[in-house]
């Protein structure tokens, strides 16, 4: 028996997390975007047993007995993967005991981990899931050293444990924001970053400098991966010579997995990036100067880069607002009516806010599409995805229907009735 999607129907709320499994599912009639690059497909029907996609597209029949929604006027899509972005890591911003997103005392920089400290009960973990964030990679920013510390891979799922890979790659700044942490100079963020490096290169051969090393053993240790290629190195850098820089490094440290993050300029020297193999995550947005690292800033940098054959995931400008990523994807589908800008097309944009970044962050094939064998991360959404009127109405994380409300859908019922006298005395958890 087929059901057809109730827009409008919510869900009970967290209370489902502890003892929810897995649903078998199937969504007919619906616009289906599988993530891989190609385009739509139109009056598809999309299957999912057991947490995972078992097919998607044109002529999928619907297994007996599986509960079918009839998705007629919907989209769907895989769940969006976001990186770059400080999910769990506070609350208030400019309230620092809720904000764990830099450790600006620490006698650490890369030892620092930022698994322990992300909190999955975090609006804006909810506020991201009920965007159609479904993954997202969250790092801390450097303070006292240019190595931020160990990131983490995240579901957004409502439920206690969050973390889908914790310690899965290693960040460092170069650029102006590293020399400022350095000692006022780019010369001493290369020292600095250089012999790091090697330093923990010796630490893992059993060659410690002990007091006579710059770094503390901790990090050495936690860089130990980093110089071994096991875990990713996402490198901070804007400018087209600090990007330059970043190539050099591999033929010093051939073993690096490196991943460019910002790349402002990175246009510039797109067929470098794209002969060295390195991927890049890059604001969608930046087409304007902010700094002295970017004055080549162009909209159509993505664009460009992708042109050149370089693997390119979009990143939102605000690493706490992940849940505008497709809006940024849409604007680079609208910038190829540009003359002479380069955007992206609809396919493309799309994977590079779910399987592109998937496949960067490290998580494989199985995330950010919909194919068969992949997790059932799967959003719903009443309208074009990439069009800033349309939101998910259905989110499904390894094929658990999740949760929408939030704080913020809560002050909008609350404040709907503008009627005071029958307004909650406090708010509902």
């Amino acid at each position: 028996m087929s059901t057809r999607i109730t827009f409008a129907a919510t869900l009970a709320a967290l209370a489902f997390a502890a003892t929810a499994s897995a649903q078998d599912f199937a969504i007919t009639n619906a616009t289906v975007a599988v993530g891989d690059g190609s385009e739509p497909i139109e009056n598809a029907t999309v299957v999912v047993r057991d947490g995972k996609v078992a097919a998607a597209g044109n002529g999928v029949s619907v297994p007996a007995g599986m509960p079918a929604m009839d998705g007629t006027g919907s989209w769907v899509t895989p769940g969006l993967v976001a990186t770059v972005t400080t999910l769990g890591l506070w609350d208030v911003g400019a309230v620092s005991e809720s904000n764990d997103s830099r450790a600006g005392d620490a006698n650490f920089g890369a030892a620092l981990d930022v698994a322990p400290a992300i909190n999955p009960a975090s609006q804006h973990i909810a506020i991201s899931r009920a965007g159609g964030i479904t993954r997202s990679a969250v790092m801390s920013g450097p303070s006292e050293f240019i190595f931020g510390g160990q990131g983490a891979i995240i579901d957004t799922g409502a439920d206690p444990q969050p973390i889908t890979r914790p310690r899965a790659f290693q960040t460092v700044t170069l650029g102006e924001s590293g020399a400022r942490i350095a000692g006022g100079s780019r010369t001493a963020t290369h020292v600095e970053l250089r012999n790091a490096l090697d330093e923990a290169r010796a630490h893992a051969a059993g060659r410690w400098a002990g007091d006579e090393a710059q770094l503390t053993r901790a990090d050495a240790e936690a860089l130990g991966p980093v110089v071994s290629g096991k875990q990713k190195l996402f490198v901070e850098a804007e400018r087209a010579s600090d990007i330059r820089a970043v190539i050099g490094l591999k033929r010093e440290f051939p073993r690096l997995d490196l991943v460019l993050v910002g790349a402002s300029e990175g246009w510039l020297v797109a067929d470098a990036i794209a002969a060295a193999g390195i991927p890049v995550i890059a604001n969608g947005l930046v087409d304007l100067p902010e700094r002295f690292e970017q004055l080549a800033s162009t909209q159509s940098n993505i664009g460009r880069m992708r042109r050149a054959g370089v693997k390119v995931a979009i990143n939102a400008a605000a690493m706490e607002q992940p849940r505008y990523l497709p809006q940024f994807a849409g604007n680079l589908v609208s910038l190829q009516r540009v003359p002479r800008a380069a955007g992206l097309s609809w396919g493309e944009a799309l994977a590079a806010i779910t399987s592109v970044p998937a496949e960067i962050a490290g998580l494989g094939e199985r995330h950010g599409v919909l194919k068969p064998g992949a997790v059932g991360d799967v959003v719903v959404w009443d309208g074009d995805p990439l069009e800033v009127s349309s939101t998910p109405v259905r989110v499904y994380i390894d094929g658990i229907e999740q949760p929408l409300t939030n704080h913020q859908t809560r002050l909008r019922e609350r404040y709907r009735d503008l009627d005071e006298s029958d307004l909650p005395k406090a708010y509902d958890w």
